[in-house]
């Protein structure tokens, strides 16, 4: 990796792209250049190959429903102004802007690294979220087939797997699925940010349309996939009136829960959006700043655990009532739901399977 000083991209956003601007990183000293011709304003997707030893990643944050999470990309293509994970890109050099979104990391080695993880005798199962971070079906996906990997190691094991995604290639997928879904093993959130398309094709570029992932919803209901709806993030003054539509057609769909989030900016992530309002919606930009920052506790993401993913204040706790009197109306479930590791089975060397108990 070589040195740069990050590119500024003022009043430029490359064709397809959620951001404007590659800002600049909190880690300068190791910052990746570009090569002659990939300078961000002609800004194509490149691929890096991450060199990962393992790739169940743990923690242990109270914010969060799962312990345990799986993450075949670094950086996604969707481009999201508004991804709290875009900081994540600047511990490897590049910048949370559009390097977040065209130069991703990919393990290609993540299917066979799971199956070593999962034969370990040490290992001991619990659910894994598909993926903690970013999309495991962004457009790179279709092609790479990474994720499809996983599941089918995590099929063949009957290991649980919770996963969420905005895009409707999980329904490629459907088979191995559907066969974890026999053991009560996988279940899947679609997450619905709007249902206006002209809006959801300015927050979330190359994801799929509102209907596309509706349409995911029916297919993998259909499948016996227990399925659901993420109503997130919800952003005030641009889709928070959205939350009973949303979930009244995520319910027609087929969807069995929901769950939501509210929008929070870390770090340099505020002012790529604050960017992309002044480009999308001027006359909004700072009502719908001094919102976000009321209910992130007077910062843009909240400092305190329990707080940042669904906000404090009069706003956050209007957006509560309203999702719940949506989700009591539909008769959705607001709760994680349950998959099981009883039926897990560890993979052996030379293809045999160790029996189920």
């Amino acid at each position: 990796m070589s040195k740069l000083t990050p590119t500024s991209l003022p009043g430029v956003r490359p064709h397809g792209r959620g951001a404007a601007v590659n800002t600049r990183q909190r880690f300068s000293e190791i910052q990746v250049s570009y090569d002659e011709g990939e300078e961000p304003s002609k800004v194509a997707t490149k691929v890096f190959r991450d060199h990962s030893s393992s790739v169940i990643s743990r923690h242990n944050s109270p914010d969060l429903p799962f312990g345990a999470s799986l993450n075949p990309y670094r950086g996604c293509e969707h481009g999201c102004a508004y991804c709290y994970a875009r900081p994540t890109h600047e511990w490897l050099g590049f910048s949370a802007g559009v390097d977040f979104e065209s130069r991703i990391m990919v393990k290609e080695d993540a299917p066979a690294l799971l199956r070593a993880e999962l034969a370990s005798e040490r290992y001991v199962p619990e659910s894994l979220s598909l993926s903690g971070v970013t999309d495991p079906y962004q457009p790179l996906e279709k092609k790479l087939r990474i994720t499809r990997g996983c599941l089918e190691v995590l099929a063949e094991c009957r290991h649980p797997v919770v996963l969420i995604t905005k895009n409707h290639l999980i329904t490629r997928d459907t088979a191995p699925l559907a066969e974890l879904a026999r053991f009560q093993a996988a279940a899947a959130y679609i997450s619905i940010t709007s249902l206006d398309s002209s809006l959801a094709r300015k927050l979330e570029p190359r994801a799929s349309s509102p209907e596309m992932r509706l349409q995911a919803i029916r297919e993998l209901a259909s499948c016996g996939v227990p399925v659901g709806v993420s109503v997130a993030p919800i952003i005030p003054g641009l889709n928070d009136s959205e939350i009973p539509a949303i979930i009244e057609a995520a319910k027609a769909a087929g969807a069995q829960f929901a769950g939501y989030t509210v929008v929070r900016l870390p770090f340099s992530v505020k002012d790529i959006f604050a960017l992309w309002l002044e480009e999308h919606f001027p006359g909004m930009k700072d009502k719908v700043l001094g919102r976000i920052e009321e209910t992130q506790g007077r910062t843009f993401s909240h400092k305190e655990f329990g707080k940042r993913l669904k906000g404090e204040g009069v706003w956050a706790g209007q957006v509560e009532q309203l999702f719940k009197v949506s989700l009591k109306r539909a008769g959705l479930l607001h709760r994680r739901p349950q998959v099981s590791a009883a039926h897990f089975r560890r993979p052996q060397t030379g293809g045999q399977m160790e029996l189920a108990l």
